[in-house]
């Protein structure tokens, strides 16, 4: 147990102290690169022998934000908008921003006003899947993405590299659902906050590094009887449940999360990367086979269903949409994702996330309140 307590306090530290991880590997001589969510291929600044850091904001009232942001914006791009202004990411070599809706089309010309000494490398996913030529642009668009990657940064990615940091991916995305797995057997242990941890620290530690460590965490967990939770459990979806103080109120009110479709958890590495043919249309691949996801557009959203099967596999009484303030396109879901709970008998509970605030108090009543009404 000694050892579970430990590697959950190393993660968690990394989670809540991603500047101090970042001193770290620019100390050892590595180049660090800031890495927008949601799907950035990391795998091309691996690849470059550079370390992929998640640029994801943090809780913070922007001061000069709103000089490009305005107040509407999507509170993640505000923060990092916020950070990149104010100095906090400094020590980028530079950041690579997919273009995934409208906000961040906006942010990409925000960026490279106000932030200047960290060079943008952008790219598009192409929306539009079932085009002929949608799989073509997207090489395309990462061939073009990694070459710049290499003028900026004076790496050199290629194709056997590229290939190696593509396993190394596909090893941690494995890891990373055995873990999710795992966790519900363990509940009185991994808590909402610490599973949250083991997650986004994967966002600031080399996929590698990270790999091995909840390699470790997963060993020792077998050592342990499996507990059964006798309260409420809940599937989270969204882009992020933070800040912690968020989910410790459902642990407060005795409910367990036992399953995740949030962007900055599992969302990420539950579809791995296929082959296709070069590690270049291999990266590609990897976008085609999305789905359940707000950022990627289906003729026939599958989220909805996707989140019912989860809850219903789990034996969760409840889907828990933690909505970011501002988000269009996750907005446009909600309506979908609770008729389709409705339907299978679940509850749905809708929560604002917003990074300018500290104040939880709403989504404390709205889930008091939920833990007394699921059954």
């Amino acid at each position: 147990m000694s050892e579970i307590k430990a590697i959950l306090e190393e993660l968690a530290e990394v989670s809540g102290n991603p500047r101090k991880q970042m001193e770290k590997y620019l100390s050892a001589g590595k180049k660090v690169v800031g890495c927008f969510p949601v799907y950035t291929p990391e795998e091309l600044v691996h690849a470059g022998g550079m370390i992929p850091m998640g640029l994801w904001g943090g809780q913070i009232t922007p001061s000069v934000a709103g000089k490009y942001n305005p107040i509407f914006t999507c509170s993640i791009m505000r923060s990092c908008m916020e950070y990149g202004m104010t100095g906090v990411y400094e020590g980028l070599t530079c950041a690579v921003m997919p273009m995934l809706c409208d906000t961040f089309r906006g942010m990409s010309a925000a960026w490279r006003s106000g932030v200047k000494d960290i060079p943008l490398v952008s790219f598009i996913h192409p929306q539009n899947r079932t085009d002929s030529d949608a799989f073509s642009f997207l090489v395309e668009e990462y061939r073009a993405a990694a070459k710049k990657l290499e003028e900026v940064t004076g790496c050199t990615i290629t194709e056997e590299s590229l290939a190696q940091s593509i396993e190394v991916y596909n090893e941690h995305s494995a890891t990373m659902m055995a873990f999710a797995k795992a966790a519900n057997d363990h509940l009185d242990v991994i808590t909402p906050v610490a599973r949250h941890a083991v997650f986004k620290s994967a966002l600031f530690m080399e996929k590698g590094e990270h790999t091995e460590k909840v390699k470790e965490l997963l060993s020792a967990l077998e050592g342990l009887p499996k507990y059964e939770h006798k309260g409420k459990k809940v599937i989270l979806t969204g882009i992020t449940a933070e800040p912690d103080e968020f989910l410790e109120l459902f642990t407060e009110c005795g409910i367990a999360v036992v399953g995740d479709d949030l962007a900055q958890e599992s969302r990420l590495y539950r579809t791995a990367i296929p082959k296709r043919g070069t590690a270049l249309e291999d990266l590609a691949g990897q976008w085609f086979e999305r789905k359940g996801c707000s950022m990627v557009h289906e003729v026939e959203s599958t989220r909805g269903s996707m989140l019912v099967e989860m809850a219903q596999a789990a034996g969760a009484q409840g889907i828990v949409v933690c909505l970011m303030r501002f988000c269009d396109v996750e907005e446009y879901d909600y309506p979908m994702i609770a008729q389709c709970a409705k339907e299978a008998g679940l509850r749905c509970l809708c929560l604002e996330i917003d990074q300018s605030t500290q104040n939880n108090e709403q989504s404390h009543t709205k889930i008091q309140s939920f833990a007394e009404m699921a059954e």
